[in-house]
């Protein structure tokens, strides 16, 4: 028997695997670069290379870039810069994982980040990087939604009963059927791009010129996407931080901040204004360098940076699918699956403000001047709460400043400012999760039952003031984009075979039967356990409605045809 097949369309997740690697390694200062005197500052940065999926394993390999700010032991305390790259070549395990596996999404985070002096000429390196691995698949939910006879409540029994309809071969039977309306969410589009940034900074006119790059930091702040037909338009700002040494004339330490806003669009097909995103933009990579500017003077900040977007588009629909159907004239055996399909509870943008004092240590030097503040937001923990979920991290800061102590003209005072906020999502459910991390602080997603969800977080502002030489008064603005599904599981309908009823089950059935409604009845089940429909039942009871309660008596009467053939 044919049926009419709905299908949806989904993304899952359907692998996952995760593993810790450390880095050590001892760097040598070149011979052109003077003695370390103290560390500034540091950063690291993870570049994945190359990834392969074997049986039950996936190899990742790539390096992790450092760069060094330092002071030397000459009597100027000059700033210098080091670079090195420490390269990793890891296998951790996937169950289920497949060779040639696509749509793999590794993720990576360095959790803990150490250099230290061994002498003037060699640091210690030492990094704990995390990577957390994901196969993301389509997958198709399959339901009938329509046989090719239906015969509902208010159908006419001639229509229904008459036995001549079915004299002919190959004649279809008489149908109940029981179905009920599925909302879904349905993939639309999925897909990973890339935009390429280019901007040129101009110094003001009271800055001298650029002689050496000693230090950059680029932050990505603020970033919103929005939907069109066949677009993804980007918008948002980067947050550019320059520390360099002026030109032979000068010689003096000097540093831009400027804030450079951000719009651009990339071409998607399938894309429209409707659909529901969830869509993660990560700021990939940058590079600044100093250009000549219109007079041939070195004035000129030349900015490259390059932002990923992982997308995914989600569309709504609805379908009536059979969730049971029966013959009062044949017997259908039904092929039948729990299929999982995925509904929207809630996709909504928030705001958390984060704040908190800073306050230097015994060994920092004292506070004269503000240069630069930068920061990153963590996620340590959610949990599913009532109506929403609740979220804790922190927002690690790095405030570099300009002490007035001449051995350490310049400093930096790093620490942590926690947050809570709890995400509304109404009607969400599920369980605790104690160990959802970032694995690179920009997004993080987790899976539970009956409910699925992101969250991608973004640093919109961060502001440092100086409450007195020995303090720093951090204020912060965190963006939270939540997006959450239930994860719903149906009986669903794929095939029906049809065949004539055992004589000894025709048999068992009474041909006219008085019948008292018990809890939890229903007309349909009633009448399927009696050869029957909800129609007939309904006009040999004068019934003008199927609703029926507890205690009602109703008159009961096998399919003529069937009765016949019972004899």
């Amino acid at each position: 028997m044919d049926l009419l097949m709905k299908h949806i369309h989904m993304c899952r997740q359907t692998k996952h695997g995760e593993t810790q690697i450390t880095l050590d390694e001892d760097l040598n200062v070149p011979d052109i670069r003077p003695d370390v005197e103290r560390i500034i500052q540091s950063r690291g940065r993870i570049v994945i290379e190359h990834t392969r999926a074997e049986t039950q394993k996936l190899y990742a390999d790539g390096f992790m870039e450092v760069d060094i700010l330092y002071m030397d032991n000459t009597k100027e305390r000059q700033l210098h810069r080091l670079n090195t790259k420490l390269p990793f070549d890891e296998a951790f395990s996937m169950d289920e994982l497949e060779p040639g596996q696509e749509g793999i999404r590794l993720r990576h985070e360095i959790e803990d980040l150490s250099i230290s002096l061994i002498n003037s000429r060699k640091l210690a390196i030492r990094a704990l990087v995390s990577l957390d691995a994901s196969v993301d698949e389509i997958q198709d939910l399959s339901a009938a939604v329509q046989a090719p006879v239906s015969i509902h409540s208010d159908a006419s029994e001639s229509s229904a009963f008459d036995s001549s309809s079915h004299e002919s071969s190959g004649s279809i039977p008489s149908l109940c059927e029981k179905t009920q309306k599925l909302e879904f969410l349905q993939l639309e589009v999925r897909n990973k791009d890339i935009l390429r940034l280019k901007e040129d900074v101009q110094l003001p006119s009271n800055k001298p010129d650029i002689r050496e790059i000693l230090w950059e930091d680029v932050e990505l702040r603020g970033c919103r996407t929005h939907l069109a037909d066949g677009k993804i338009t980007v918008q948002g700002s980067l947050f550019l931080f320059v520390l360099y040494l002026a030109d032979a004339e000068s010689e003096s330490l000097q540093w831009l901040e400027q804030s450079i806003p951000v719009e651009g669009e990339l071409a998607c097909s399938g894309c429209t204004a409707e659909l529901i995103p969830d869509i993660e933009v990560t700021l990939a990579e940058s590079s600044i360098t100093a250009k000549e500017d219109s007079d041939g003077e070195m004035r000129t900040f030349h900015l490259e940076g390059t932002l990923e977007l992982t997308i995914r588009l989600y569309g709504t629909g609805q379908a009536e699918i059979l969730t049971d159907v029966y013959s009062p004239e044949k017997d259908l055996e039904l092929v039948t699956s729990d299929e999982t399909y995925e509904t929207l509870i809630v996709r909504n943008e928030s705001k958390c403000k984060a704040q908190g004092k800073l306050r230097i240590q015994s060994a920092k030097p004292r506070i004269l001047q503000l240069m630069h503040s930068s920061g990153s937001v963590r996620i340590d923990k959610t949990e599913i709460v009532p109506d929403g979920i609740k979220i804790q991290g922190a927002l690690p800061v790095s405030i570099l400043y300009i002490s007035p102590d001449d051995t350490q003209p310049i400093a930096v005072l790093e620490g942590s400012i926690p947050f809570s906020h709890v995400a509304e999502a109404q009607g969400i459910t599920g369980s605790t999760s104690d160990d959802a991390e970032n694995p690179d602080v920009s997004a993080l997603e987790q899976t539970n039952t009956p409910c699925r969800y992101s969250l991608t977080t973004s640093l919109d502002q961060l502001s440092a003031t100086m409450s007195d030489s020995e303090e720093i008064e951090v204020r912060a603005s965190i963006g939270l984009n939540l997006f959450a599904v239930r994860t719903e599981k149906q009986r669903c309908i794929h095939e029906i075979h049809e065949s004539d009823y055992a004589p000894e089950r025709l048999e068992a059935v009474p041909g006219i039967t008085g019948y008292i409604v018990q809890k939890g009845d229903t007309l349909w089940d009633i009448a399927k356990e009696y050869f029957s429909t909800p129609a007939q039942i309904m006009e040999m009871n004068g019934l003008t409605s199927d609703q029926i309660k507890k205690g009602d008596c109703l008159i009961l009467m096998k399919n003529v045809r069937l009765l016949k053939n019972a004899v």
